[in-house]
């Protein structure tokens, strides 16, 4: 199997910041549907992060942006200090875990969904959130007012722009590419496919290193897989929202996204295990009370 690489080892070090992380532990936590698994004590933040070459000031300090945000509720389980998910933040780790783990290749043959909308100048914020939201999903832009995306992206769009209580000014259609003109070149007009390829190729080069080690390996412990697995999963859950999962006829025959998804899943498979039975000792080891009620401050 031959991977591109394009960038130093370093850049999953590099792009893994502490507030990233810890979306990703508790994103990590929750593959399992426990409610439980959206809650951590302050203490068990502290030490996982510490497995990652992260100090205790710098994890206080990212949860504190993170609950400003709004992705983080302080709450107290039997006494101990803690922070939960928001149900907004929630949605969204939900919503992620079915692109970050399955993202599909549609057939050309499956069509496009279409954005159109005008939101008045007064309301110019709103009109940048929607944009913005949009793009995160995967649209690409064929003009200011209207926007594109694989038909499989339908659902999502119309949540999407209910959440944001914008759907009096948004129109969506089914549509069909008909014009004679290559639909390769027009995709790269709509998105921006060389700065997508680029990060897959920056992702392929943090991570094939990694993976070399491992595949040496005969044992290792499940501290060792979760230092590895976590910043590559990290790296990792940011490439499917860029990427909007279009059709496999319309991408290049070099296309870094279907080798970084094939590295990824070799990764995922032999890493995860390990990996979480290291964050649920750690949890454990910390004396979390579970069975107490929680407390939202």
């Amino acid at each position: 199997m031959a991977f591109v690489t394009a960038a130093p080892p370093a850049v999953i070090e590099r792009l893994a910041q502490p507030r990233h992380l810890i979306v990703t532990l508790y994103g990590l936590r929750g593959l399992d549907g426990r409610q439980a698994g959206r809650w951590f004590s302050v203490a068990a933040l502290v030490r996982l992060l510490a497995d990652l070459g992260i100090d205790e000031a710098a994890v206080r300090s990212s949860v504190s942006r993170l609950k400003r945000r709004g992705m983080l509720i302080a709450e107290k389980v039997g006494g101990a200090a803690g922070y939960a998910l928001s149900e907004p933040a929630e949605h969204l780790l939900d919503e992620g875990d079915q692109r970050i783990f399955a993202l599909p290749r549609p057939s050309v043959r499956d069509g496009w969904i279409l954005a159109v909308f005008s939101v008045p100048e007064s309301e110019r914020d709103r009109r940048h959130t929607l944009r913005t939201q949009l793009s995160r999903l995967g649209f690409g832009t064929v003009s200011p007012g209207v926007w594109i995306a694989p038909a499989h992206l339908r659902t999502s769009a119309t949540d999407l722009v209910a959440r944001l209580e914008l759907t009096p000014y948004v129109e969506f259609f089914s549509a069909d590419y008909l014009n004679d003109a290559d639909l390769t070149s027009k995709i790269g007009q709509w998105w921006d496919m060389e700065r997508l390829h680029d990060s897959y190729a920056d992702f392929l080069a943090g991570s094939q290193p990694v993976w070399r080690r491992w595949a040496r390996r005969r044992t290792a412990t499940d501290q060792e897989a979760f230092a590895d697995y976590v910043p590559i999963l990290t790296q990792w859950r940011r490439l499917p929202y860029l990427d909007p999962g279009l059709p496999a006829q319309v991408l290049p025959a070099d296309w870094n996204g279907a080798k970084a998804a094939e590295l990824f899943g070799t990764i995922r498979e032999r890493l995860e295990k390990p990996a979480r039975r290291h964050l649920e000792t750690t949890v454990s080891l910390q004396g979390e009370p579970w069975s107490a009620r929680p407390t939202r401050s």
